[in-house]
């Protein structure tokens, strides 16, 4: 009976570790993703303010709906990275 019980925490061992490497590479890709998404964002403002500016663009709606986006996309990045600042402070102030 014992020995049931050490081989099923092996296994829940071996199951906690492959996760958690799947877990970091998810988590830095998925960052990775967002960030440039953001940065699309960005740069499809600033193309359609200068579309505008050229002429390109006559409907004013089109380029102010965009730097919006690009705004709250900003804004949105900025609250996640205090957010990731806020929880490495916390994880730094833990006492082992």
């Amino acid at each position: 009976m014992i020995e049931k019980i050490s081989n099923v925490n092996q296994n829940v061992s071996s199951l906690g570790q492959g996760s958690q490497k799947k877990s970091e590479v998810d988590f830095a890709s998925i960052l990775k993703d967002a960030l440039d998404k953001v940065n699309q964002v960005q740069k499809s403002a600033e193309q359609a303010s200068a579309d505008f500016a050229l002429g390109k663009i006559s409907n004013i709606h089109e380029v102010i709906i965009e730097a919006e986006k690009a705004t709250i996309a900003l804004r949105l990045t900025n609250e996640v990275r205090n957010r990731i600042v806020q929880a490495y402070q916390e994880i730094m102030r833990m006492q082992l």
